[in-house]
């Protein structure tokens, strides 16, 4: 399977491949550009070294970030700057690898450690996506591409730090659910929790409006952490709109996962998101998930179930199992949430 870099690279192309042309759906939501639709702003020092009061009230926000948008910004939260573009810097050397270099890299399974490939999940899409992307799971037991020179390093130092983040943001959240303190951390062995990197690469598209970076997707997962190299392209539904993120420089872009979904019972959902593509630019950005245990039954917390008022709206699964479903077929919206809805 050709690479989009490689396509998006011949010389001459002027349009988009029927391959990769993405009907649009007559019913989906109009794109806002209303400048007061921008998702919530986190300042996580409020969270970690912040007066009492001040906790109380960034985790009350925190809270109320996850039930109006699933999705927030978080600003001030102690990782240095240059490590965020080090990596940026890195992925990008990583796609610029001869094809032959990337393919000792391509993996087999869903669940392999290290894998690179083109669009979504080559062999099932009936429509290819406008991207590259390298995955890597970085916890509980670290993996890294052997190229290029200095990858591990900088993956390394940026998984240690985004991960204590994750942790302290979940811990915030759960604590607005009302739940124990330690309690996802516990429930969901997060000692041994999955942390997947995913590098996307979306080049210059000839046809920006006819293909797609990413279809409408919720992601698996607790929360995903993104960053990206300052091209825009991240657009999530709220209120019945596409908003466009314009995020704050350096900050990371948040969003509720479907096993956090579960967890709260659907007080908080996992949204839908998609990514576009350009024709000027190249966009790079880099998602990490954090996740259960793969072998973590994730459930409703008890806490938040009563059967009378407020019945389990999930069935229990295992982590790995779902994430195998996930990445095993086409993208479709939130189809594998449904799959495990009461």
């Amino acid at each position: 399977m050709i690479s989009i870099k490689q396509l998006a690279e011949s010389p001459g192309l002027t349009s988009v491949p029927p391959t990769y042309t993405f009907t649009p759906n007559p019913n989906d939501h109009p794109v806002s550009d209303d400048q007061k639709d921008s998702i919530p702003v986190i300042d996580f020092a409020r969270l970690t070294s912040g007066t009492p009061d001040q906790r109380s009230k960034l985790v009350h926000d925190l809270g109320k970030a996850c039930q109006d948008w699933g999705f927030f910004m978080v600003i001030n939260h102690g990782v240095p700057e240059s490590q965020m573009k080090a990596l940026i810097k890195a992925c990008g050397e990583f796609f610029n690898l001869k094809e032959e270099e990337k393919q000792e890299f391509a993996g087999k399974h869903v669940l392999d450690s290290i894998r690179c490939g083109t669009s979504f999940n080559a062999s099932v899409d009936k429509v290819l996506f406008w991207r590259d992307f390298l995955k890597v799971f970085v916890h509980p037991k670290f993996h890294s591409p052997t190229k290029p020179s200095g990858f591990r390093e900088i993956l390394l130092e940026y998984s240690k730090r985004t991960r204590k983040l994750a942790l302290d943001l979940l811990e915030g959240i759960s604590v607005s659910l009302g739940l124990e303190d330690g309690y996802m951390e516990k429930a969901m062995n997060l000692e041994s929790g999955l942390q997947i990197l995913a590098a996307n690469f979306y080049p210059p598209c000839p046809e920006p409006e006819v293909a797609m970076g990413m279809p409408s997707h919720s992601d698996h997962g607790l929360l995903t952490l993104l960053i990206h190299n300052g091209i825009s392209g991240l657009q999530v539904q709220h209120k019945g709109k596409w908003i466009n993120v314009n995020s704050i420089p350096n900050a990371f872009v948040v969003n509720i996962g479907d096993h956090l979904e579960i967890v709260s019972n659907g007080r908080y959902k996992s949204i839908l998101h998609r990514a576009t593509v350009n024709e000027k630019a190249t966009r790079i950005s880099i998602a990490t998930v954090y996740g259960p245990s793969l072998d973590t039954v994730v459930s409703p917390a008890p806490e938040l179930v009563n059967l009378e008022t407020n019945p389990p709206a999930f069935k229990g699964m295992k982590y790995g199992e779902y994430l195998e479903m996930q990445q095993s077929n086409k993208l479709d919206g939130k189809s594998c949430l449904h799959h495990v809805a009461v």
